[in-house]
């Protein structure tokens, strides 16, 4: 923590965002689609990085190791950082496809440089074969892929270059997003943007970023925040919370009881407007149940299982950008850089940069525009 508490607070809500998410991604990574019960009965309470589910093991998720969430995360980063501005869908749809289709990476669950694309989940490859294969308008490109939180898992760097600002967080997660998902897949990315925006605001804290959350999302994404949150509230911690919660998103949740089966709960395969993807509301109620605490936030998520990985992640990223890095032990920030080969300063920095150059951008864009208006209310010389 000392390394990074001398740096503006930009920066290190910056890094909280990264390395929370990649430490609640990585702490979540073993019990990946396992029940609560086999969680504990395998590992006790996860409260720090733990072995593979089969290990111990050098290669698996386990031991700090972290999945494709973190992994579309620095993508996306690395995205904003080459195009310097926002980004359209049609900017979006161009650079995505090459990170994980042509070039190479270092996958740590599978100890060795490899395409993205050979790792990701189905409905992840949808990016590739929707875009580059089937070449379709980027604005269509997410209909008829599997509903789930393929796009919000990612979307934590759509709320950091719109710092402050959720909803031109979530104005923007929805257009670009729109390549990769459909439905309450791509509301809940729109959500999840703007929870990392309004995080990064100076006095934000866990009520104002369920009340960002309340006021943006729509229909049944919106219903289950609400479910979800009003549980959450009778909670004080995350143990005892984990049944309750899931019962409170269970009527909204758009997967059936097995998670990879995405029916709608009827198992018909249509989109819904009254479902919700799981992982937002839930990673919103460990944050309310621990009072937006970064490590109680992410045990939960962890703890939880079923997209136990993409829970946590996301509870980690949201309290990693309210609190800052200086909230997460440096032995985890440590273990999950060494784990992974990465160097989160190096993408916060500029990202961070970023973030305040867009700021200034706007800034005189408004002035421009109100030059124009003040123009515009002149009277006319008579």
């Amino acid at each position: 923590m000392d390394q990074y508490s001398t740096k503006p607070l930009l920066v290190q809500k910056v890094l909280g965002c990264l390395i929370g998410g990649a430490v609640g991604d990585a702490m979540g990574a073993p019990p990946e689609g396992k029940n609560p019960e086999e969680i504990r009965t395998r590992y006790g309470w996860i409260t720090d990085f733990v072995e593979p589910w089969d290990g111990p093991s050098p290669l698996g998720k386990g031991d700090g190791r972290y999945t494709d969430d973190s992994h579309m995360v620095q993508i996306l980063s690395r995205i904003y950082l080459d195009v310097n501005d926002h980004l359209d869908v049609y900017r979006f749809a161009k650079e995505i496809v090459p990170p994980i289709a042509d070039h190479t990476r270092y996958v740590p669950e599978r100890g060795r440089d490899m395409l993205l694309l050979d790792r990701l989940f189905y409905p992840e490859k949808w990016l590739y074969i929707r875009l580059r294969l089937a070449n379709v308008d980027p604005r269509i490109g997410g209909l008829g892929n599997m509903v789930n939180c393929g796009a919000a898992m990612y979307a934590a760097p759509v709320g950091i270059v719109n710092a402050c600002d959720p909803q031109a967080a979530y104005r923007e997660a929805i257009e670009i997003f729109s390549a990769h998902q459909h439905s309450f897949g791509l509301e809940a990315a729109g959500v999840m943007a703007a929870c990392v925006a309004e995080a990064f605001r100076p006095g934000a804290s866990v009520d104002s970023i369920v009340d960002v959350a309340l006021s943006l999302a729509q229909e049944g994404t919106r219903a289950a925040i609400a479910a979800v949150v009003d549980c959450a509230r009778t909670q004080n911690d995350w143990r005892a919370a984990i049944e309750p919660l899931r019962a409170a998103i269970q009527p909204y949740d758009g997967a059936a009881e097995d998670f990879h089966n995405r029916g709608n709960g009827s198992n018909d395969w249509n989109p819904s407007r009254m479902h919700s993807i799981e992982e937002v509301p839930i990673a919103l109620g460990f944050l309310v149940t621990t009072g937006g605490d970064f490590e109680e936030s992410v045990f939960g998520g962890a703890n939880y299982g079923r997209d136990c990985d993409s829970i946590a992640s996301m509870a980690g990223a949201i309290a990693g950008a309210l609190h800052g890095v200086t909230a997460i032990s440096d032995q985890w920030i440590d273990q999950v850089q060494q784990a992974n080969r990465v160097d989160f300063a190096a993408l916060a920095e500029p990202l961070a940069d970023l973030a305040a150059s867009l700021h200034q951008r706007r800034m005189a864009h408004l002035r421009e525009l109100e030059e124009g208006f003040a123009a515009l209310r002149q009277q006319p010389a008579s």
